[in-house]
């Protein structure tokens, strides 16, 4: 029986999320569905992230144990050949990818073994552009001409930085957790610009426009990139001094914090295993 790590891309905007559901069309399901007929046996997967409705991944991974005999090099081409089959029109391009396959000991498991993950969130504060709706979020839809000071949203972003409780940045509805206790190794809100010479946004197809908030940590709370994003969009409008970042941390109330952001701008980068470091800048596929 192997063991296998597969490394996985996808476009969230058409799925409900990760996790499989009985009754929704979601990214664990449709690759479940796709290659158990394809190896004409049952498949199932342990992803890393239970990635919402409407959020991308660049980089989540998942683990499968299998007896299936072809070689786990070529495994990536011959599901994705599968998953694009799924598709309408003899050019389709599927809306998931498996960017790589391999094989890890009996006990390694893709969500138990990861050491951190890493997000990176789009922004603009641009006029809203119809082919990227579901992939930015436009942070001037609702407040004509407003602008984001990124010098005051990094302010911000550095007291993010360590271990601290999160509560307020933690919306109802999740899992229960044992602690609302996170540390955060990195946290940076760049322009698009900057990131692309860095290397770590290279397929994103960013545009000149765009603002991207990029946070790695040892774990996420339910929604908590998305509060801190929508909180770090309003003092980017001024809305919200950089200062009361600190402050809203050490409230552990959910109530002082920012919007939520929309999903849609979310993208989960890369997940951490070993002694692997979120210092380290990789291009992943």
């Amino acid at each position: 029986m192997k063991n296998i790590l597969l490394t996985i891309a996808y476009d969230g905007s058409r799925f409900h999320g990760w996790q499989r559901q009985p009754s929704a069309v979601t990214v664990q399901g449709f690759l479940e569905q796709t290659m158990s007929r394809l190896f004409r046996r049952e498949i199932r997967l342990e992803g890393t992230s239970r990635t919402d409705a409407g959020v991308h991944a660049l980089g989540q991974r998942a683990t499968m144990r299998t007896d299936i005999g072809i070689p786990t090099d070529r495994l990536a081409r011959v599901v994705n050949n599968a998953l694009c089959g799924r598709e309408e029109g003899s050019y389709a391009v599927s809306p998931v990818r498996i960017l790589r396959a391999e094989e890890k000991p009996e006990g390694f498991h893709a969500r138990f073994d990861a050491s951190g993950k890493k997000y990176i969130y789009r922004m603009s504060p641009a006029r809203p552009d119809v082919f990227r709706r579901n992939y930015v979020y436009f942070t001037a839809q609702k407040q004509a001409g407003a602008g984001l000071d990124i010098s005051a949203m990094q302010q911000a972003a550095e007291a993010l930085k360590g271990t601290h409780d999160f509560k307020s940045f933690e919306s109802a509805g999740g899992n229960p957790r044992l602690t609302t206790v996170r540390t955060i190794f990195d946290a940076r809100v760049i322009p698009a610009a900057e990131a692309l010479e860095k290397g770590s946004a290279s397929r994103l197809g960013l545009q000149p426009d765009e603002v991207l908030f990029e946070v790695s940590g040892d774990g996420f709370l339910y929604n908590m990139v998305r509060i801190i994003t929508g909180t770090l969009v309003e003092i980017g409008q001024g809305k919200r001094a950089p200062e009361e970042m600190k402050e809203m941390i050490e409230a552990a109330d959910r109530t002082v914090a920012g919007h939520t952001a929309p999903p849609y701008g979310l993208y989960l980068a890369e997940v951490y295993y070993g002694e692997k470091t979120h210092g380290q800048q990789t291009q992943l596929g």
